[in-house]
């Protein structure tokens, strides 16, 4: 998942805007490869989304089901799964590179890329369109939202049956460490669902209503149109950046790993110090 995450990133802001942007003559903007990296940014983007769900199913079993954990929430089903999301992202992304075609020509070379005439017009191309945006992210989002709601029934139900044990029903359960990570998965669960939703809401949207109202271009960069797609855009690029963090940084044990990578580089230095004074000690 962190992969897809990164490669959205790669092929989005930093491939596909900010080097055919300020570097006008390098090779992402010769049309072949504008045209290939926007089916890669399709497929790292639908990636990306299914491999959330798949790890959302994944806390979904092993919360709600303990005795499928040992048979599914295995390395080998977890590879198993990651392989075939890969690999049907890609096979769905594939009709996206045929959707561009050339700006403009530069000595011969096409350079540049942009939807095709017929991407507009076409009632095939208009219907591939449309299934592209409720496979991803429409169903992935409700599932997404489905699991986390039955996650988090099975949280609470077990909770409540946990301070009945324990004898503790005014609800002080502060000092429970297990209440406290059922907290923190009821945060986290939730967390994935509202910023994917509010996130992707904007762009699916706003291609809803382009598709409709047949729009095909801008009058000017300052069209409100433009402003939104764009921002809707950005949004949508957001989506994997946030689900990553969402999901390594509430994790204690991440938190512990990022600082001590952090305190590295200060240990090292002091160790060295120490290394040096010793040393020069015994010189003397």
């Amino acid at each position: 998942m962190a992969v897809a995450d990164l490669l959205v990133i790669i092929t989005g802001p930093i491939l596909g805007a900010f080097v055919s942007t300020y570097f006008p003559y390098s090779l992402v903007r010769f049309t072949p490869v504008c045209s290939f990296i926007a089916a890669l940014l399709s497929a790292a983007t639908v990636v990306s989304v299914w491999l959330t769900v798949t790890f959302t199913f994944d806390r979904f079993v092993a919360i709600c089901f303990g005795k499928l954990k040992t048979k599914c929430c295995s390395e080998k089903t977890a590879t198993v799964v990651v392989g075939s999301v890969s690999v049907m992202g890609c096979l769905e992304s594939v009709p996206w590179y045929f959707t561009r075609e050339k700006r403009f020509i530069i000595d011969n070379v096409p350079m540049s890329c942009m939807y095709k005439q017929s991407f507009h017009t076409s009632c095939i191309w208009g219907a591939f369109e449309l299934i592209d945006i409720i496979l991803t992210p429409c169903v992935p989002f409700f599932l997404i939202l489905l699991l986390n709601v039955l996650t988090v029934r099975r949280i609470l139900f077990s909770s409540k049956v946990r301070r009945g044990f324990r004898g503790n029903n005014n609800g002080e359960d502060h000092n429970d460490p297990e209440m406290e990570n059922r907290r923190k998965s009821i945060i986290l669960l939730f967390s994935i669902s509202g910023s994917s939703i509010l996130l992707w809401m904007t762009w699916v949207v706003f291609n809803i209503y382009k598709r409709i109202t047949d729009i095909q271009s801008y009058t000017s960069f300052t069209d409100p149109l433009f402003i939104t797609e764009n921002t809707s855009r950005m949004l949508q690029l957001l989506s994997p950046c946030t689900n990553t963090c969402i999901y390594t940084v509430i994790q204690t044990k991440f938190r512990q790993e990022l600082t001590n990578a952090m305190k590295y580089p200060f240990n090292l230095i002091v160790k060295l110090v120490k290394s040096w004074k010793v040393l020069k000690c015994f010189k003397h």
